[in-house]
């Protein structure tokens, strides 16, 4: 069995998924390897990531890496890579998805509508905040970096009343205890690919490519192809207002979409089933852009943003 280098990012959480990834691989028989990458996103720490802006920021150096024969394959968070990749990479295997819902963690109260008027509440996500403000418009919003044991440390140290995460990575790391609120995707609805893993490899790496197609599961890549579809008719990054989630029903799939003004003032959404994954997430990527998602989308980023035109 060939020798696999992994290439990762150096957060807890990104190793957390490498090392599981690696221990997988491993069982299979190959000897397995990680290599730590500093993305773009992991060097600007002082600055909301909204405004950072940057698609591929914490996957373009990995990349770059994969490129260069440096790594065999990269484990990304799914909602971190661009909708569109390069020709010269593949996402080879898409696992089982994790939990794909946010999480309300704090330690004095136990729902959002505990907070009291005016309380602080931690996000890094703009897509978070704008949800979080159509809930409840009095609460201040501030932004919140870092990895999540630092975000956690921050939360106990009285820095802020409550703050949201993804449930997945709070449940990979076991630090599940100051959870109080799992929001389901109806009130809150997470990032495309939010949950899941994506394995990269070059196109053209066809051993590679075939030692992970075993970690492939087939539910998980039909729905974040959907969720994925919807967010590229949208053109947007991981880093937008922009919520997707789709799960199995009896025409197959069923996706709910939403476009959000960061201040929670308007809010679009879109409910829809049907059977092929990516027709679905196009067509309701669209009916949301004709219900006036590219205004809220570049009011948020200005003109210069790559919001698709009507036809």
């Amino acid at each position: 069995m060939p020798h696999l280098r992994i290439g990762s990012r150096g957060s807890q959480l990104a190793l957390w998924q490498a090392n599981h990834i690696s221990s997988l691989l491993q069982r299979r028989g190959h000897t397995v390897s990680i290599e730590i990458i500093k993305t773009t996103g992991d060097k600007i720490t002082d600055v909301a990531l909204a405004k950072v802006g940057t698609k591929g920021m914490f996957t373009k150096e990995i990349e770059e890496a994969l490129s260069d024969n440096r790594v065999d394959l990269a484990v990304h968070s799914l909602k971190d890579l661009p909708t569109e990749l390069s020709t010269a990479f593949l996402l080879a295997a898409v696992p089982e998805r994790e939990d794909a819902r946010d999480a309300f963690l704090a330690t004095r109260y136990s729902h959002m509508d505990e907070l009291p008027k005016n309380a602080r509440v931690g996000t890094s996500s703009l897509r978070r905040q704008a949800q979080l403000h159509s809930l409840r418009s009095d609460l201040e919003i501030i932004s919140l970096r870092g990895n999540v044991d630092t975000r956690l440390r921050k939360l106990r140290d009285g820095e802020f009343d409550a703050i949201l995460l993804a449930a997945a990575g709070v449940t990979r790391l076991g630090l599940t205890a100051a959870v109080r609120h799992y929001f389901e995707p109806t009130e809150m609805c997470p990032a495309a690919g939010q949950g899941a893993l994506a394995i990269e490899t070059r196109a053209n790496d066809g051993a590679t490519i075939e030692a992970v197609k075993f970690l492939e599961h087939r539910a998980t890549r039909s729905a974040v192809a959907c969720e994925r579809a919807m967010l590229n008719q949208l053109g947007g990054g991981c880093q937008v207002p922009i919520g997707a989630y789709a799960e199995a029903s009896p025409l197959g799939l069923r996706l709910r979409a939403v476009v959000a003004a960061p201040d929670g003032s308007s809010i679009i959404r879109e409910n829809c089933e049907g059977s092929d994954p990516e027709k679905l997430g196009a067509e309701v990527g669209q009916a949301l852009l004709s219900r006036g998602a590219a205004k809220i989308l570049e009011a948020v980023y200005g003109k210069e943003t790559a919001v698709p035109q009507q036809p």
